[in-house]
């Protein structure tokens, strides 16, 4: 056989999956783990979680598809975006990885921002210093952690600690990098300006590549980790986002696509390197070679739906564990029976903060426009409303910049829900396309792993002969009641705006 691995270092757990050279699913497995909330707006993890999942899943998928390491031509890696792992000079960690929806780090950004120049760090990184990136989080750590910095040997991104541990070398790719903040996303090159600015060795970061580059290959100590076998290849990889749209075909411009994960991601490809000049929308590295991508992100778009569920819905969670269904179709279902615009409640999603089309950390998750005849449904269906609206903030955006758009791509958790992919239609007011491939950014990576490793010949053939448009969702005439609805979203977070500071700093004593 000839199979190609694709491994995603998730928020929640490691996934795994194989693929053979027509692109077809052979397994999938996922080794979940949890983060840490130690204080408000924190967010970590253990490093060694995530190794400890990777050979599991590892080992497990292996064995689900009757394969052998021999078998594995290429292996692919993605993975959570911004997370700053630190390495002394033993190659340790030192201390937690700080998560990309982590948010402590908002005063590093405005001096960093002011130490540049706020116009100087959008020509050269194409986006603001946020909160989620990596430099202002290494800052925090220096000013913070003082003793945790001066061990500072190296610098990675979650995937890239895996693929340390998989080959002990330290190499990274154009996407993941991108939003570092330390990265010149027009020349594809790390920024010496900035580090040299903040006197941050080069040395303490690693190789950057093409995507589809073969970065390292899986040594002895790997192998006898895992089922994998010594010398296999693995590629430079991407980080999640750019990952998910290379195994959704978003290879050039006109085609987008809508995620709606954990976090929720409206992603455009392009052609060449710009930004926005108020840097709402983030313009990073494409996996594929020589493109740029745009896109807005939300930090709690499914993990909105999550938080509703786990926190109000044990009701249908105890009933759907009864039924052996899935708690959300019990959810949706009741959802769909409340008609648009949930007579008149509104959900502003903002429960880590936010980044499109504020860049936030102190944003707050609202319930607007409560009475007594709302039922839980009419709860349901304003979170995924919510949602939605905040999905099309980074639509408009996109739309400012004259970005074609000939079709929306809708993956992720979300999109599995024919509701959630009709209130998606109606808001945007756009067809909503699903293709054959469910299995996210390890999908991606994979694929990438084949384009590198010449098991699969070219992206053409992955467009021409992998991605297959599986469904359509025309809008409806609800489209003209959300229009109505959307400024009433829209207005709700400017007259909040002053109020979710004020709540934060109350809060924080």
């Amino acid at each position: 056989m000839s199979l190609l691995l694709g491994i995603d270092v998730g928020t929640t757990g490691i996934k795994a999956i194989l693929i053979n050279e027509k692109g077809e699913l052979i397994s999938s497995v996922i080794t979940e783990y949890q983060f840490f909330t130690p204080f408000p707006l924190w967010a970590e993890q253990a490093p060694q979680d995530w190794w400890n999942a990777a050979k599991q899943s590892i080992n497990k998928v292996l064995e689900k598809a009757g394969a052998k390491g021999k078998d594995i031509k290429g292996i692919g890696l993605t993975g959570q975006m911004h997370g700053l792992v630190l390495l002394d000079k033993f190659n340790k960690v030192t201390r937690p990885c700080i998560m990309w929806n982590d948010q402590r780090s908002a005063p590093q950004c405005a001096s960093l921002t002011e130490k540049i120049g706020a116009e100087k760090v959008l020509e050269l990184t194409g986006n603001k210093i946020l909160p989620g990136f990596t430099l202002p989080k290494l800052i925090w750590v220096k000013e913070n952690e003082p003793q945790v910095y001066e061990r500072i040997s190296k610098i990675l991104l979650p995937k890239d600690y895996l693929r340390f541990c998989l080959s002990g070398k330290f190499f990274s790719d154009v996407s993941d990098s991108s939003g570092t903040s330390m990265f010149n996303v027009g020349k594809r090159e790390w920024s010496t300006e900035i580090l040299n600015e903040l006197n941050i060795p080069i040395e303490w970061l690693p190789t950057v590549t093409e995507s589809t580059i073969i970065s390292s290959y899986v040594n002895k100590f790997a192998s006898e980790e895992t089922d994998l076998l010594e010398g296999t290849p693995i590629v430079s990889g991407a980080g999640d986002q750019a990952a998910q749209a290379f195994g959704s075909g978003i290879f050039s411009e006109g085609t987008i696509s809508v995620t709606i994960g954990t976090s929720g991601v409206v992603f455009a490809a392009a052609d060449k390197f710009y930004y926005e000049p108020e840097g709402r929308l983030h313009a990073f590295c494409h996996s594929v070679p020589d493109k740029w991508h745009y896109m807005g992100v939300m930090l709690s778009a499914g993990g909105s739906l999550k938080w509703y569920r786990d926190t109000f819905c044990n009701e249908e969670k105890l009933l759907a564990k009864e039924k052996g269904i899935d708690a959300y179709d019990l959810m949706m279902n009741d959802a769909e029976k409340i008609p648009a615009g949930s007579d008149g409640l509104i959900f502003l999603p903002y429960l880590s903060g936010e980044r499109t089309p504020y860049p936030n950390p102190n944003a707050r998750g609202v319930f607007f426009g409560a009475t007594i005849r709302h039922t839980k449904a009419h709860f349901t269906r304003a979170v995924v409303e919510g949602v939605t609206f905040g999905l099309l903030d980074s639509l408009e955006l996109l739309k400012e910049q004259n970005i074609s758009i000939k079709q929306a791509r809708a993956s992720g958790g979300g999109a599995q829900s024919k509701l959630w992919r009709q209130i998606l239609a109606d808001v945007f007011n756009t067809e909503i396309v699903t293709v054959n491939v469910t299995e996210g950014a390890a999908y991606g990576a994979a694929l990438l792993a084949g384009i590198g490793t010449k098991v699969i010949p070219d992206i053409d053939y992955i467009s021409n002969n992998i991605i297959k448009v599986t469904s359509s969702t025309q809008p409806s005439a609800n489209s003209e009641i959300y229009k109505k609805y959307y400024p009433r979203y829209r207005n709700l977070y400017k007259s909040l705006e002053k109020e979710f500071d004020l709540i934060t700093e109350l809060n924080a004593k």
